[in-house]
């Protein structure tokens, strides 16, 4: 896989990185979208495909890229097809970090070391290459201002968005309601991205346990709701950017 394309998750990460603060807008749904966000690349990449509410590895071969080829082999070593939902509510929360270091190591972000309550070290990160940042945002909002179709990897970047609540982020207050109900109704355009966007939905909801019903070609309406359950940590450890 080229690197002249930033993937899906790195994507999603770049448009949730406050400028300001340096900080990751939702991040504990974030890394639920991250998650999913791999499946969408893998899927754009011909690897994986979906099989009802199921994901199915159509071609194991790898990648070439490190992280996606790791939740590639993952997904092979199941032996049959899995639930969407189950494989992002899974436990490998951590992505956010991983992309973030993985995107510093690339020099798309910089580490900014610093100290929470005066105690505790913290890490926050600001964009390096603007420019990308800016075109990632440009492509989504040129969606949802002119109503043209977009291509797939926009759509599935606009049903993630939606998906972990980078909504009110990316489009804050009244003025910018419309904006964020036409980012929600953008899942409808990639059904692979709105297969997974639901999927995300539904582990913030808390309803992963039954099997999706079938969903209109308009895509949904729910907000995403909170995260049920936080991963444990030391109360001396290192505070990675939130």
């Amino acid at each position: 896989m080229g690197r002249s394309r930033r993937t899906l998750p790195e994507e999603l990460l770049l448009l949730a990185l406050d400028p300001a603060t340096g900080t990751t807008a939702q991040p504990q749904s974030l890394d639920l979208g991250l998650a999913g966000a791999q499946l969408v690349e893998l899927a754009l990449a011909g690897r994986i495909a979906p099989d009802g509410d199921r994901i199915a590895v159509v071609m194991p071969r790898p990648t070439g890229d490190p992280t996606l080829d790791s939740a590639l082999e993952l997904l092979r070593r199941r032996g049959s097809p899995v639930r969407a939902v189950h494989w992002i509510g899974g436990p490998r929360l951590g992505l956010r970090q991983v992309y973030l270091s993985h995107l510093e190591r690339c020099g798309m972000v910089h580490a900014v070391e610093g100290q929470m309550c005066g105690v505790l070290p913290t890490t926050r990160y600001q964009a390096t290459e603007t420019a990308i940042s800016r075109d990632i945002r440009a492509r989504l909002d040129s969606a949802i201002r002119t109503g043209v179709p977009p291509d797939p990897r926009t759509a599935a970047l606009a049903a993630l968005a939606h998906a972990v609540g980078l909504g009110k982020h990316l489009y804050p207050g009244n003025e910018g309601r419309s904006s964020r109900s036409r980012l929600r109704d953008l899942i409808r355009h990639d059904p692979m991205g709105g297969l997974v966007a639901h999927a995300v939905m539904d582990v913030q909801n808390g309803v992963a346990a039954q099997p999706r019903r079938s969903q209109p070609a308009s895509g949904s309406s729910r907000q995403p709701g909170p995260v049920p359950m936080q991963p444990r940590r030391s109360g001396m450890a290192r505070v990675a950017a939130h």
